[in-house]
């Protein structure tokens, strides 16, 4: 049976109500199919399903609550049904209701309350809908199609979802991959309006969906607000999704974590594999990520097979930012590099800090550029094995570099190194 996703049929054996119709919802973009009367609509059922019936009560044939019910106990009432009717009563509205209509307009219909009606049973239907969700950005591996089954069920069920894993294991990606087009999606930057007034979240994400970003750093007031939303996400139709890179039980334990609020959104959690538990993703993501920084023509085939397996086989504490990072350095020395090399690039080096020496080759290469893309050159690599190394943490990193934070971050931004914020830097993209 064909399922018609945008296509609304329009039943009514008045010609001109028909036509004019029909012209409203081309205007605003529908596809429309017609019948005159209870037998044509049944015709129509019986081999495609509409996105939405506006169905006639009377009829010269059957009436339109007859045929609603036939379409109920036979396993057809599968999309929205709006009934209209010139001469209908408060009993045949009820009636067709119960039955399973999804409103009842009366005669002559305004074209504000027909169109408004309309987009809401659409509304009301997709949400009724199994959600599917690609998560194809972080990879095709059986950890991420888990992944993504895991997510399924949990919107199906309706409940708060909690995504976990280590940084960069692509939080922002699974989130966003929660979004439904045309419904609120509200990125919380940090918990500071779950504090001061969280019920203002509940009506802005209003049948939509709230994202609260690392919530291991919020305070015990945003917490309390985080709290105070879960009872009442179910009336607004607010799907809850929050995301934390730190180890929330043990921050409970350590009592910096509500355990109740905690022991609520475990129903729900998530966990993002790191790369080191699905290598086969690796690979292909280098390529991605290579093409997104305009590389050309493939990479994989101009790496030595010794280079792209250290690449895979590599422990990657900073995930997917430090795999981009690493790819970003990887687009100024093209596939001329050994696996001695990348192992640098990824900070994997058994040397002292300071003293391993420049590679030869990446020595040449530096004194072929001018002397402010050279310098930039080092600078991406110094500061990508000192992310590796110290594994994203950016108070060591700021440490060991000698830097301020705020100019580390500044410093990291210019030369467009992606890493993970921690603490109250964490911040969700809009």
């Amino acid at each position: 049976m064909t399922v018609h996703l945008r296509e609304i049929l329009v039943v009514d054996d008045e010609v001109g109500i028909r036509e004019l119709l029909s012209e409203i919802l081309q205007d605003e973009g529908y596809r429309v199919a017609v019948a005159e009367n209870a037998q044509e609509a049944r015709n129509y059922r019986a081999r495609a399903q509409p996105a939405l019936v506006l169905l006639d009560i009377w009829m010269p044939d059957t009436d339109g609550v007859t045929l609603l019910r036939e379409w109920g106990s036979s396993g057809l009432l599968t999309m929205p049904v709006v009934m209209m009717s010139g001469h209908g009563t408060i009993e045949t509205a009820v009636e067709a209701t119960r039955i399973g209509a999804f409103d009842f307009l009366e005669k002559p219909i305004g074209l504000q309350k027909l169109l408004g009606t309309i987009a809401r049973a659409l509304k009301s239907a997709a949400a009724r809908e199994p959600r599917r969700v690609s998560l194809a950005a972080l990879g095709t591996s059986a950890p991420v199609r888990e992944a993504e089954r895991s997510l399924e069920t949990l919107l199906g069920a309706r409940r708060p979802i909690l995504i976990l894993g280590e940084a960069g294991t692509g939080h922002d990606v699974a989130a966003q991959a929660l979004r439904v087009p045309d419904v609120p999606f509200v990125a919380l930057a940090d918990g500071s309006r779950l504090a001061s007034n969280p019920a203002s979240l509940l009506e802005e994400a209003h049948e939509g969906t709230l994202w609260c970003a690392e919530i291991g750093q919020y305070s015990k007031a945003e917490q309390k607000g985080l709290a105070f939303l879960l009872p009442k996400l179910e009336r607004q139709h607010v799907t809850l999704v929050a995301t934390s890179a730190e180890a929330l039980g043990e921050l409970a334990a350590e009592g910096r974590f509500d355990a109740a609020l905690l022991s609520a959104l475990s129903a729900g959690a998530v966990m993002l594999p790191p790369l080191r538990a699905r290598r086969e993703d690796i690979p292909p993501l280098i390529e991605r990520l290579w093409r997104a920084e305009g590389g050309g023509e493939p990479l994989l085939g101009t790496l030595q097979p010794s280079t792209l397996a250290t690449l895979a086989n590599a422990h990657w504490p900073g995930n997917l930012d430090q795999l981009a990072s690493v790819v970003s350095n990887l687009k100024l020395l093209r596939g001329d590099i050994g696996p001695d090399h990348a192992k640098r690039l990824i900070g994997e080096t058994t040397a002292a800090a300071g003293s391993a020496p420049v590679a030869p080759e990446l020595t040449a290469r530096f004194f072929e550029l001018p002397l402010r893309e050279a310098r930039e050159a080092f600078e991406r690599i110094y500061f990508e094995q000192l992310l590796g190394r110290e594994q994203s943490n950016m108070s060591r990193v700021a440490e060991k570099a000698g830097l301020e934070r705020t100019h580390l971050y500044r410093k990291l931004k210019q030369l467009n190194i992606r890493f993970a914020r921690r603490g109250d830097d964490a911040t969700p993209p809009a």
